[in-house]
């Protein structure tokens, strides 16, 4: 009975969201722009007059952009796990009001990460028409690379969650975006190869979700080989999902049953 319940948690915020939906529509469609018009078309013409060759044999704005996707997922996925989880059970309170009805903790957490990738995806299909837009790659390679950025954005969501839910004042998020999802953002092989970085900061690049979703998506859109097999990185970004998501039932269950 788990799920259909969860459907109820996934349809109260759709609802909310119909209703704030256009706050967020116009930087959903102008935050990729933006991305790939400043560092592809910008910075990308300085690096590929300096790298005839490219890297990996394309143009610098066609290996940036799988990249982007994937960050803009992962920060979406971050985002949908930080201030809301905050907010429902510390602020406005909203999660105790849903267990008040025969609504569940399980369910309760299976549904916000329900409506988190349906977020995710909603951001990643955006940006995959607009990279369509830039000629990155053609419309089905770019909506294709949108399968491993849904992945991480939901291994952040549910990670973020299960971190979210330990904190007993909002101060630690900060510091989270800061300490965690920005270098992952920068270091996370988007903006060059990792091989570049120093060879004792590698092992933790390739630690990240994000990583993994940036080379598989990147697979798609390229036409390369991701370094690490695609099972793996499959299987890995799913441990992520389910562990995180079974991390958060614990401190869910504490913060908001008597």
């Amino acid at each position: 009975m788990t799920t259909p319940i969860s459907l109820r948690v996934f349809e109260s915020e759709a609802r909310f969201y119909r209703r704030t939906w256009r706050a967020s529509v116009v930087s959903s469609f102008l935050n990729p722009i933006l991305y790939l018009a400043a560092m592809g078309i910008g910075l990308g013409s300085l690096v590929d007059a300096n790298l005839p060759g490219g890297l990996d044999g394309v143009s610098y704005l066609t290996f940036l952009a799988p990249g982007l996707l994937v960050a803009t997922a992962m920060q979406t996925g971050a985002g949908e796990g930080a201030w809301k989880v905050m907010a429902g059970i510390k602020w406005n309170k909203t999660y105790h009001a849903k267990l008040a009805t025969p609504i569940g903790i399980p369910s309760l957490v299976i549904g916000h990460m329900l409506w988190s990738g349906a977020r995710v995806l909603l951001v990643s299909v955006v940006f995959a028409l607009v990279m369509a837009a830039f000629r990155v790659a053609p419309v089905v390679e770019s909506l294709l690379a949108v399968g491993p950025a849904l992945l991480v954005g939901l291994a952040m969501a549910a990670a973020t969650t299960a971190f979210t839910a330990r904190l007993e004042e909002p101060t630690g998020l900060p510091l989270y975006f800061r300490f965690v999802v920005i270098p992952m953002f920068l270091f996370s092989g988007t903006f060059f190869p990792i091989s570049q970085l120093p060879s004792w900061l590698q092992p933790v690049a390739l630690a990240t979700p994000m990583y993994h979703g940036v080379e598989m998506s990147r697979a798609i859109v390229v036409g390369t080989t991701p370094a690490v097999a695609w099972s793996i990185s499959l299987l890995y970004l799913t441990i992520w999902i389910v562990g995180g998501t079974l991390l958060a039932l614990g401190p869910f269950r504490k913060r908001l049953t008597p």
